[in-house]
């Protein structure tokens, strides 16, 4: 199978965060502010990468097409599944939280939401955290996707389409928060978390799962 860019890149792509300290805490904070205090045994993140998120929110599970990632992530003592978004090789109803983190963009909205919709308990939680369209980071990315290794196929959104796509797979008591307001050079201390969205580049919408039962 050819290598991707996330294959060949993986620590280039993790060293990012390191090079971001201030940045990362400031997204896992936002997340963390919508997470169960408890994520459980039944959680899992879609495109985990390389674990930074599901290690430090102490997610169990993480799923990913590319396994040079994912070798690093089981070094952060995620459990690993190789696979992708579109078509999840998990029983159905039996997670009960469930995140994706700024991989969103590259997956297939409609598929990854009924997806998620499957494996997850009736008032399960679904958690998407990304990269606002029409933000400053959001812009600067769309200017230089093409030239991008890691940006070149992604599909920015905006704050509402990612809730009107949510009602449309049987998502609802959303609830919104953001951070990064500034520029990314900018910022050199952890920011604020703020309900809503608007002014940040990060946000982060919680959606329960309805299921007719």
């Amino acid at each position: 199978m050819k290598k991707t860019v996330y294959d060949i890149r993986a620590k280039n792509y993790d060293s990012w965060y390191d090079r971001n300290p201030a940045v990362y805490a400031s997204e896992i904070e936002a997340i963390r502010k919508l997470m169960p205090v408890n994520p459980g045994k039944n959680s899992i993140e879609i495109g985990v990468g390389t674990g930074r998120f599901a290690s430090e929110l102490e997610v169990n599970y993480g799923i990913d097409p590319s396994v040079s990632m994912l070798e690093i992530a089981a070094g952060r003592q995620v459990r690993c599944i190789k696979g992708v978004s579109e078509s999840l090789p998990v029983k159905s109803s039996s997670m009960e939280l469930s995140l994706i983190v700024t991989s969103f963009c590259l997956m297939d909205a409609d598929l990854t939401l009924e997806e998620v919709h499957r494996i997850l308990t009736s008032d399960g939680e679904l958690i998407i955290a990304f990269v606002e369209k029409n933000s400053i980071l959001g812009k600067k990315y769309r200017k230089k996707a093409s030239k991008s290794r890691f940006y070149r196929n992604v599909v920015f959104r905006t704050a509402e389409d990612i809730i009107s796509l949510l009602k449309e797979h049987r998502f609802g008591d959303i609830t919104v928060m953001q951070t990064l307001f500034k520029p990314l050079n900018l910022i050199h201390h952890p920011e604020e978390t703020e309900e809503g969205f608007g002014r940040g580049s990060f946000i982060v919408i919680k959606a329960k799962c309805i299921k007719n039962e």
